[in-house]
């Protein structure tokens, strides 16, 4: 054996060093890696049950006006429309909309040409007896038509219903949203200023088109979550995950920096950011480092 190794002991000095290295590199990448909004761990929908064409299912939660949730806590996104989520104008009218017309209720459930989505919600259309709700929630003005290109059943009876709806001035959709929208306030800035910083000041939900770039963001952050497995947290702006339109991102290596609790004293707050807009996932997003990178509005 002594032999052998006195005989072999270059190349195992090589095979030993390479294994180091390749350590060294592979874990140094584990640590850089950006972590998803709910910590990187990726969405499996292999434990979602099969859900058979039209099967009835009682509605038991909803979550805005164009999802909700049926018994087992399985997560249902309506085909045909789209409706406002928290921190858009509609928001509540819409949900109300959905809760008065199937909380409660016994629905049935037809799949259009996709089964799920990228976050295992089911696709479908959704009916209460013959009622087409996507078709009631346009004619009501609580949500507008939206069709992807696989899945176009319904369009020309809820795009006529959303052109009626829109000439006659219709729920908040058509009626109240300008309103108020008007109403927003003003914010005022000190240190996260274009004057101050010579950075352009962009809208959280008009960044994407700027990657790579260092600039100021400003918005409302809807959501907030504290992955307490990586100790990051993660404030969305917009709309909530998974429907959030950017991300600012503090990794547990710069959390001590920050006010305790930034999960919490963030929400609902109408904040800016400073930093380089980077991607994870197809969403744009924000590594906050230090303090100074964030400013509250007042």
């Amino acid at each position: 054996m002594k032999k052998f190794f006195e005989k072999n002991k270059i190349f195992l000095a090589i095979v030993i060093g390479a294994l180091i290295i390749g350590g060294a590199i592979y874990f140094s990448g584990q640590r850089e890696k950006p972590l998803g909004e709910r910590g990187e761990s990726s969405q499996n929908c292999e434990n979602i049950p099969e859900l058979p064409d039209n099967a009835l299912k009682l509605a038991t939660k909803i979550i805005d006006g164009d999802t909700f949730l049926i018994e087992g806590g399985y997560s249902v996104r309506i085909l045909g429309i789209d409706a406002d989520e928290r921190g858009y104008p509609c928001y509540q009218t819409a949900k109300n909309g959905l809760e008065n017309l199937i909380l409660g209720e016994e629905v049935r459930l037809e799949r259009g040409v996709e089964d799920k989505d990228q976050w295992c919600r089911y696709l479908r259309y959704i009916f209460l007896g013959n009622q087409n709700i996507s078709l009631e929630l346009v004619k009501k003005g609580s949500a507008v038509n939206h069709f992807s290109p696989r899945n176009l059943k319904y369009r020309r009876e809820i795009i006529e219903a959303e052109r009626e709806a829109k000439e006659n001035k219709i729920g908040c959709e058509w009626g109240e949203r300008k309103v108020l929208e008007e109403k927003k306030t003003e914010w005022s800035w000190v240190e996260l200023t274009a004057e101050k910083l010579g950075l352009e000041v962009v809208d959280a939900c008009l960044v994407g088109r700027y990657l790579g770039r260092e600039l100021i963001i400003e918005g409302k952050v809807i959501d907030t979550h504290h992955d307490l497995r990586s100790n990051t947290v993660f404030l969305n702006f917009g709309r909530p995950y998974p429907n959030h339109c950017f991300t600012g991102v503090i990794f547990s290596s710069n959390l001590h920096q920050f006010i305790q609790n930034p999960e919490d004293y963030y929400l609902d707050k109408t904040i800016r950011i400073k930093g380089e807009i980077r991607e994870h996932r197809n969403r744009p997003q924000i590594i906050l480092e230090i303090p100074g990178q964030i400013e509250v509005g007042k």
